[in-house]
């Protein structure tokens, strides 16, 4: 926000507006950027200084959000100014995830770090400092992104795009009759997307770790969805929001066990035989977790899909 004066910050809240039914879609996803680039910014400093891990994790979320609106509601738009942005905020949200994810990980070893004799937590140590240089490392690189005229440009430019009614967008049909509005186009949108989660059914018997990340990212992308247009929807797509999260929570914790295995593992060759143990005991929970996962996603997945769950989105839909 440096290149970005405050008086120029405050207009950009004073324009924060609901989504309404008779929006265009193009409209409509500019009105959820606009949020989610002032979320994003009000992290900025926090995440450049690392005293709350909270304020990379929200403002990763800030730039996956805006990152898939534009992946869900991107053809509204002309195509070279949604790219432009794309590329931007990926690189962003890369920098932001290498230090996300580290914080993650150092925060869960030093929470199970504590549960353990005084022994054994200075045989964790070793890992815990390691991780914590690499996130140093990850932080100095995530600060020199944010520092780069490109991302002070690119900040300006698109706070300008998300405050500019009509900028970029592709011109609405005049054709009598043709959907353009968000309560003639949204409902088929959402069903479209249910249709894509719905799919995987026939596959989740044997379904491997690959096969239930990808479930995540098109629950992940229904959720955003919905997330869009959550003024429009009600208080009935407000309680399917909530049976989407409980499904992305359940499916992502699993991929986190997953991936914190492999990344720990690959800290044992580098560790003596005390600090192995400790950490390959503290990787059994991890394996632990995720098998238990495992074993309760059908029952998950089942009540997903009662028809009291199903009806809540229909409620929501219907209302448009």
């Amino acid at each position: 926000m440096r290149e970005l004066t405050q008086g120029r910050f405050e207009e950009l809240r004073d324009l924060i507006a609901p989504v309404d039914p008779e929006d265009s879609m193009s409209e409509a996803a500019r009105k959820a950027l606009l949020k989610d680039l002032i979320k994003m910014l009000e992290r900025e400093e926090g995440s450049r200084s690392g005293e709350d891990i909270e304020d990379v994790h929200q403002m990763r979320v800030a730039t996956r959000r805006m990152r898939s609106v534009f992946q869900l509601l991107g053809g509204y738009f002309k195509a070279k100014p949604v790219e432009q942005y794309q590329l931007r905020l990926r690189k962003v949200a890369r920098a932001l995830g290498k230090v996300r994810d580290l914080d993650v990980m150092i925060d869960n070893l030093t929470r199970f770090q504590e549960t353990l004799s005084s022994e054994d937590q200075t045989a964790l140590s070793k890992p815990i400092a390691i991780l914590s240089d690499r996130r140093d490392s990850e932080r100095k690189k995530l600060v020199s992104t944010l520092e780069k005229k490109s991302y002070q440009h690119f900040i300006v430019d698109f706070s300008r795009f998300v405050s500019t009614t009509g900028a970029g967008a592709r011109a609405l049909s005049k054709t009598a009759g043709a959907p353009t509005e968000v309560r003639h186009i949204l409902p088929v949108a959402i069903y479209e997307h249910m249709a894509s989660v719905r799919a995987y059914d026939r596959a989740l018997k044997d379904a491997d770790d690959e096969t239930l990340h990808l479930l995540r990212i098109e629950f992940k992308r229904l959720r955003y969805l919905l997330s869009i247009f959550e003024e429009v929807l009600g208080k009935a797509g407000k309680d399917f929001a909530e049976e989407l999260k409980l499904m992305s929570d359940h499916l992502g914790n699993l991929q986190d066990a997953v991936v914190a295995q492999a990344q720990l593992r690959d800290l044992l060759p580098g560790l003596d035989d005390s600090e192995k143990a400790v950490l390959e005991l503290y990787i059994g929970t991890l394996a632990s977790e995720h098998t238990n996962l495992r074993a309760t996603f059908p029952d998950v997945w089942k009540r997903f899909n009662t028809r009291a769950v199903q009806r809540q989105l229909g409620s929501a839909v219907s209302g448009l």
